[in-house]
């Protein structure tokens, strides 16, 4: 039969490796005391010099009685009694930072089909996951849809994957971030440069995003189409120039310069990462 007891409060402040609670302020500690000591020294001062004993037999009495009360019965009962209150500042605090939003950059990617992202969106709501940001990039068999969430702080990244692959999400990845992404023009290409250091193959995502574009297909590439500085190529280091389209919004040099920067980025990298031949 299970106990029906619920767990105290304070557990959730328990040292996972002792299991001790941390130690309370010296203040509400020192008054936890006082306010069981008080009534026990009253108890035993009325006691003791109610009877007819000797004056030093009264103080020796009074001393020692008071001293085992306070170690055996008034110390052990502030802790266990008010515990509540003696730990409400950390209790308070900790409930703070398991309320406060974390912010969440999610991929997935899904059917190019009218109500997948309905259904992806509604999976993210359910884990209270707000969705700040959202780019939409067409891949073979689908979208590679691209997601800036806050979430509670108690909504981890195992949630918010199991949301993704409920809400019809494929190959789902979740990585913490930070209110960057969330910024424009030249603060948005620094973040995405540091997530180009960090991974150099995610240029052409990472490009897409900073103009807010389109991948082209390599069919899409060679069809005969006026652009009007809607198309923008760049260079890889891997597999040739990548060609990006934004439909009626041409392409400012500053943009250019920006996507090119981040291309000579990746190349940079690719090349100090490969493996160096050996010597003979």
């Amino acid at each position: 039969m299970k106990s029906s007891r619920r767990p105290a409060a304070t557990a959730e402040l328990q040292c996972d490796a002792c299991g001790q609670l941390p130690e309370p302020t010296k203040a509400r500690l020192t008054l936890a005391n006082v306010a069981v000591m008080l009534p026990i020294e009253l108890l035993v001062h009325a006691l003791v010099v109610g009877t007819h004993l000797p004056y030093l037999a009264k103080v020796l009495l009074l001393t020692v009685t008071a001293t085992v009360l306070v170690i055996w019965v008034a110390e052990p009962s502030a802790a266990k009694v008010l515990r509540g209150w003696l730990h409400a500042p950390a209790l308070r605090h900790r409930r703070r930072l398991s309320a406060a939003p974390s912010l969440w950059r999610a991929r997935t990617q899904l059917t190019d089909r009218p109500g997948s992202l309905q259904r992806v969106t509604a999976a993210l709501a359910k884990v209270d996951a707000n969705i700040l940001s959202i780019h939409v990039h067409p891949v073979p068999g689908g979208v590679l849809d691209e997601f800036v969430v806050a979430t509670p702080g108690n909504v981890g990244e195992r949630a918010l994957l199991a949301a993704l692959q409920q809400g019809g999400g494929t190959d789902p990845h979740v990585w913490p971030t930070t209110s960057l992404a969330m910024a424009d023009g030249q603060t948005r290409a620094l973040s995405l440069a540091a997530r180009i250091a960090d991974a150099p193959k995610e240029l052409p995502l990472a490009v897409a995003e900073l103009l807010r574009a389109r991948i082209l297909t390599p069919a899409e590439v060679h069809q005969d189409k006026y652009d009007a500085g809607t198309r923008l190529k760049i260079p890889t280091a891997w597999h040739g120039p990548i060609t990006f389209s934004r439909d009626d919004e041409p392409f400012t040099p500053a943009e250019s310069a920006r996507a090119h920067r981040l291309a000579e980025l990746a190349e940079i990298l690719a090349h100090r990462d490969a493996p160096t031949p050996p010597s003979r």
